[in-house]
């Protein structure tokens, strides 16, 4: 494996001329179709400039991603995980529209399993590899299906369900837009899933399954944007919840669950939906369900149910995604009162 590299800043349609001698106008319309400024595209390549792959990555996680490797496709690809390695990034990924599986598993990265119907978009195929020198991929046990969410509120069903699929409660052929918004009516506060109305309605369609809530907070939560009747109502169902949850027998922690504890629930094997902000990932202060489901060192690993096409991101990006531990803490602490919402889902 190649241990040099070089990085070219990306400039969309002022490409180097040794880019453009050995990349297919195809990929480089594709490079610059979207603006990708919010996940830092870079060119990376090998020294001599014979093969080249655009790489991007959100912000405030341990991956990179090769969207397309062009010119000596092997060279190009050792020269991305040779930088990813020289970052201490727990991950690459590839998207697969130029990549076979043959090209990729000679590299060393695993297939993707594609998710289930046309609602996800991207590539029809994807790979990753694990970095050994992070640990490796150990800490993902049985990657769950990816399945993104149909709307822009039904992220905290859409995470309870693929954790059930992932511990076989759920078929992951039951993985739909009915389930997912049968289950989010359930849950919803109008139109947000707050905590303990999610962890509610987790017991009630899985009556077997273990459930546990922390928040941080007695008062209402994801209420700050609103006022007055507007305000006073959703409140009044937060209520409800918790009425409902000492029925249910569904226990609500009032404090925060530490990230060692979320890190220790997740290593045994159990799912964990975390409600954060995704000001660092995307750029935008808005509250959402991602799914905590395995562990790496120094990174947890989520599944999360929206990806920005506007910004060049595809499925590939939100499934199996490593998140360091430092910027997974920051980005749970949500709202203005900075509170922690989760919620355990247990072995059944």
């Amino acid at each position: 494996m190649t241990s040099t590299y070089a990085v070219i800043p990306y400039e969309p349609g002022a490409w180097p001329d040794a880019v453009r001698r050995i990349a297919p106008p195809e990929v480089l319309e594709r490079w610059g179709a979207v603006d990708r400024s919010p996940h830092a595209p870079r060119l990376v390549g090998t020294a001599d400039g014979g093969g080249a792959a655009l790489v991007t990555a959100r912000p405030g996680t341990a991956y990179v991603k090769i969207v397309d490797a062009v010119g000596d496709v092997p060279e190009a690809v050792a020269a991305v995980v040779a930088y990813a390695y020289g970052q201490g990034l727990a991950q690459v990924k590839w998207e697969g529209w130029t990549a076979s599986a043959g090209e990729a598993g000679a590299a060393g990265f695993a297939p993707l399993r594609l998710p289930p119907g046309p609602g996800a978009g991207g590539p029809g195929a994807g790979y990753v590899r694990w970095l050994g020198g992070c640990g490796g991929g150990d800490g993902v046990v049985g990657p769950p299906p990816y399945y993104r969410q149909s709307t822009d509120f039904t992220c905290g069903a859409v995470t309870a369900l693929v954790a059930q699929a992932h511990a076989g409660v759920e078929r992951r052929e039951a993985l739909d837009r009915e389930a997912e918004l049968t289950l989010w009516r359930d849950a919803t506060n109008f139109a947000a899933c707050e905590p303990v109305g999610l962890g509610v309605a987790v017991r009630r369609r899985w009556p077997s399954s273990p459930v546990e809530v922390f928040l941080d907070t007695d008062g209402p939560v994801l209420l700050d944007h609103l006022s007055g009747d507007e305000r006073a109502w959703r409140a009044v169902l937060q209520r409800v919840s918790r009425a409902d949850a000492g029925r249910l027998g569904v226990p609500v922690e009032g404090r925060r669950l530490s990230l060692a504890g979320l890190r220790d629930t997740v290593g045994r094997r159990e799912h964990v939906l975390l409600l954060v902000s995704l000001a660092v990932m995307q750029g935008f202060d808005v509250p959402h369900w991602v799914l905590c489901h395995g562990v790496v060192p120094g990174a947890v690993v989520v599944e999360d149910p929206w990806f920005n096409a506007a910004a060049g991101e595809t499925w590939v990006d939100a499934h199996l995604l490593p998140v360091p531990d430092g910027s997974l803490d920051a980005m749970s602490l949500v709202g203005p009162d900075r509170v922690r919402g989760a919620v355990r889902i247990g072995h059944q």
